[in-house]
């Protein structure tokens, strides 16, 4: 849904923990604090599900694969992961923001939208947020970000604005301005190769997007256009979605340079199947259907999928589906600038139970 203006001016709070799985690992196990960690597994093919904070002072990030991230930070610590904890960890988190209100979206097992426009009464969202990150603190030993605003793009990219263990608030009053002096790169939902488009334009900052017509930009980014026409303006009128039966899990780059050839491709694709992967195994998921997505050079995209006629069952499996479905597109008559991978057609037998006045921020 595209962003648009609304009637109303909502208290949004988006909770993200800081480095989840890394930091329950070191919660676990003190002789791993202060120590640059990574879960995920140690070998050729493995990959980082997430990482400390200090192996990310060495470039080590989510995603990455293992030889990458062991290269990049020779003394790196590998924890196999522990999904059933997090799982629990994230259900305890839950059972916190739902003491404030119902109207609860999880993004994933370490971060959410809040809205409590109505369930504050007279207290302000940034109290709110403040109590709720204190309660996590107390009850499970970890941190949370939190961003405060009216909406959930500025929300989500407050979050982000003082980690870790950090807030931030994006008022209706500061809103526009706040985007205007953003660089569009930060923006939540403009991948890198956007972004590289869009300084070619001579759009460099959320006030040089908020310049340009909306005509001028559902012309050039297609759908997206009307999105970033009016996140531009700070306006986000998505509202939060809470028990979303989960219909799909996917992931998805956008490629600082294009790449041509099947081998990239299928590089790239690795991290993906297993970015995917886990996340299926730790909501104890399984799917049939494997879906791949190609956006090329010129912004025309395409997917293709198969059903398997059994569940998936591993990340290998899911990753050999999204390489034989890639083989047909090469030679590539353009350049590639966007490739993604989801999984759906979850069983149902293992899918999760259902999990005018301005105020003030």
């Amino acid at each position: 849904m595209a962003a648009q203006p609304e009637d109303r001016v909502r208290k949004i709070i988006h909770i993200d923990m800081d480095a989840f799985y890394a930091a329950v690992e070191q919660r676990d196990d003190p002789a791993l604090r202060g120590k640059a960690i990574a879960v995920g597994r140690d070998r050729m093919r493995g990959v980082v599900a997430t990482a400390s904070y200090e192996a990310r002072a060495f470039g080590v990030h989510s995603a990455m694969p293992s030889v990458t991230a062991r290269h990049k930070c020779p003394g790196l610590i590998f924890v196999e992961p522990r999904f059933d904890v997090y799982k629990a960890v994230s259900r305890q988190i839950r059972g916190i923001f739902a003491r404030v209100t119902p109207l609860i979206e999880p993004l994933s097992l370490d971060e959410a939208y809040l809205d409590v426009t109505d369930a504050a009464g007279e207290t302000s969202a940034t109290a709110i947020a403040e109590e709720i990150r204190a309660a996590i603190r107390a009850e499970t030993g970890l941190t949370a970000s939190a961003g405060v605003s009216y909406n959930k793009f500025l929300a989500k990219i407050a979050s982000d604005y003082r980690k870790p263990d950090g807030m931030f608030v994006v008022t209706p009053q500061m809103g526009p301005a706040f985007v205007a002096a953003l660089p569009v790169r930060k923006f939540h939902g403009i991948g890198p190769a956007t972004a590289e488009k869009m300084l070619a334009l001579g759009i460099a900052t959320g006030g040089d997007l908020a310049a340009r017509d909306l005509p001028f930009l559902t012309q050039r980014f297609g759908k997206a256009g009307a999105f970033y026409y009016w996140i531009a303006r700070g306006i986000d009128g998505r509202p939060v979605r809470p028990d979303r039966e989960r219909k799909s899990i996917g992931t998805e780059t956008t490629f600082a340079a294009d790449i041509a050839s099947l081998d990239e491709a299928r590089t790239a694709l690795r991290p993906l199947a297993a970015k995917v992967w886990e996340h299926t195994r730790a909501l104890r998921l399984s799917g049939r259907t494997a879906t791949l997505k190609v956006k090329y050079a010129d912004f025309r995209q395409i997917t293709r999928s198969h059903t398997a006629p059994a569940a998936i069952a591993s990340a290998a499996e899911l990753e050999s589906l999204g390489a034989a479905l890639l083989a047909p597109l090469f030679p590539a008559r353009k350049g590639i600038r966007l490739l993604g991978i989801t999984l759906s057609s979850f069983e149902e037998e293992t899918a999760p139970a259902p999990a005018q006045l301005r105020l003030a921020l």
